[in-house]
């Protein structure tokens, strides 16, 4: 076994997540590299320590400067506000250090390009954060698809639906302000890179999107509550794209439903250990949508527990990534998703600015 120091930019709800992330991995993957919680840097140096110290961390950093440069730390976590991501990684890509970053890649499509473009000329590990797309449900939904169990898919429809800014009395904060923090940066970056992975690259889009409070106690709201997109896939598929910040009694409203011309497929992350599945086969009187409890023969469940239906839950999607990630420096081999990935996020967020400006359908360059 080796051991590899990890550094950890961000201390906050994502930091917590992948600092129990790493603590955890090789007990429950056996991974041949096990992560040494090693450097954390915060806003400030006294944050850090304190995180240093809730977290496990050998000690702390007075900036992500000093992280960087540290020899100790061998691998770069970013899990800090998005205006920092490409100042950060391109330093841990001169230092020749792999890294793994929170989604969205960058504050910006240029961002995304310039990050991409880092990281490509390192030729290092490098991964971005999406974690959702990791439960054994989505999973196992992937492989259906890639199996041709539903046949040749005619339609998908996804969202991403919350409503911590439904109430139009919730004070302004630093989510109503800057285009990076909208609902289309950030709650859009998951269900984009969901539609991507099962359904393939996206062709042409038209997008509208709106703020729904323009203003609210404290101050305006100067990006977007919601965004519905219009999709044409490479592949000829039709679909459909809902992101919602004010979706009432939305709490994690990550799903998606999919028909093709042998089936459907049916998912919700609020049930994130579920899978409802449509054969059109046998006698129309017995058909109807099955609903699949994930277990053990799925894929990454039975690392966490030996019993179906049992459930996994939105910490382990964060060790999944962090398995995924040592094993891209492991091997010297990427690892799905790369920065490239993320790159392909970035681009269609983009492009739907672009048409809800202009109101027309738009060509999705490709990355």
């Amino acid at each position: 076994m080796t051991d590899i120091g990890i550094g950890l930019v961000g201390g906050g709800y994502m930091g917590k997540a992948h600092a129990v992330s790493f603590s955890a991995v090789a007990a429950l993957f056996d991974t041949p590299l096990r992560p040494r919680l090693e450097v954390i840097a915060a806003t400030s140096e006294s944050s850090a320590k304190r995180y240093a110290k809730a977290y496990g961390f050998a000690r702390a950093a007075r900036d992500w400067q000093d992280l960087v440069a540290d020899p100790r730390v061998q691998a770069v976590v970013i899990a800090s506000p998005q205006s920092t991501h490409r100042a950060i990684a391109e330093a841990a890509f001169a230092a020749r250090k792999p890294v793994f970053c929170e989604k969205p890649l960058g504050a910006s499509l240029q961002d995304a390009q310039a990050m991409t473009a880092a990281a490509e000329a390192s030729g290092l590990p490098n991964m971005i954060g999406f974690n959702y797309v990791r439960t054994p449900a989505t999973q196992f939904v992937r492989q259906l698809l890639a199996d041709g169990v539903i046949g040749r898919i005619t339609w998908f429809r996804g969202e991403h639906t919350e409503d911590f800014l439904a109430d139009p009395h919730t004070p302004a904060n630093w989510r109503t302000a800057g285009r990076a923090n909208g609902c289309m940066g950030d709650l859009a970056p998951h269900p984009v890179n969901c539609m991507l992975a099962l359904m393939g690259p996206v062709a042409m889009l038209s997008a509208q999107i709106e703020t729904v409070h323009a203003t609210r106690p404290g101050g305006t709201v100067d990006n977007d509550d919601q965004g519905q997109l219009m999709l044409r896939f490479a592949s000829g598929a039709m679909g459909h794209l809902y992101i919602s910040r004010t979706a009432t009694g939305r709490k994690m409203g990550y799903a998606y439903e999919i028909h093709g011309t042998k089936g459907g497929i049916r998912f919700d992350q609020e049930d994130q250990n579920s899978v409802w599945l449509y054969r059109a086969e046998g006698p129309e009187a017995t058909r109807g949508y099955t609903r699949i409890l994930t277990g053990p023969a799925h894929p990454d469940f039975g690392a966490f527990c030996q019993g179906p239906g049992h459930g996994t839950g939105y910490q382990d999607q964060i060790i999944i990534e962090a398995r995924d990630f040592l094993a891209a420096i492991h091997q010297g081999q990427p690892v799905w998703p790369t920065f490239r990935d993320g790159l392909a996020v970035s681009q269609i967020i983009d492009t739907a600015f672009q048409a809800a400006q202009d109101g027309q359908w738009h060509a999705v360059p490709q990355t």
